[in-house]
């Protein structure tokens, strides 16, 4: 079998702490938050800026009932002599609860730009929790998660389906 090239390779890079954010999604009744990772849509915007340069993408945004359609066009630039292939891909999200226009707009270019395989390895990350009382992900918590994020993307992450991160780890 012919060896080829990926012409997404920077779009599928793993995602890298300084290009993600972490969110609460729900605090548990023994009072642990559970968070998860997600792009920023500066990152899908910079690294399809980097695959393709500023010239070689752009996006289109549909306003649906409830929420939006991103459209996504990238050039891919032909080899040896042939032309290049235009592809397009699709995905739409909702109106968020802040910021609605700005907040939908935004999830539909994120999930459009994971249809390129871009922030897909996020989904392999383990369940993460975070040990504390508070309603947001505290300050000592974030050092933790930057360091998972470098074990998972190096490959010496060796834990297993959920992650409890706790104060008490936190190196001083």
């Amino acid at each position: 079998m012919e060896q080829t090239t990926n012409p997404l390779e920077k779009l599928t890079l793993p995602i890298q702490p300084d290009e993600m954010e972490w969110r609460v999604q729900m605090q548990t009744k023994t009072g642990k938050l559970v968070v998860v990772p997600y792009i920023t849509n500066r990152c899908v915007m910079d690294r399809f800026d980097k695959q393709f340069g500023w010239q070689g993408w752009q996006n289109e945004i549909s306003e649906i009932q409830g929420g939006f359609f991103c459209k996504i066009t990238v050039t891919i630039p032909g080899e040896e002599g042939k032309p290049p292939t235009i592809l397009s891909k699709m995905d739409g999200a909702s109106r968020t609860d802040i910021e609605p226009v700005k907040g939908g707009i935004s999830d539909a270019m994120k999930r459009c730009a994971v249809q390129f395989g871009l922030g897909r390895d996020l989904y392999n990350y383990p369940r993460v929790f975070i040990d504390t009382p508070d309603k947001f992900i505290p300050d000592w918590a974030h050092q933790q998660l930057e360091v998972l994020v470098k074990k998972i993307n190096d490959g010496s992450y060796r834990g297993g389906e959920i992650v409890t991160l706790k104060a008490s780890y936190q190196k001083t």
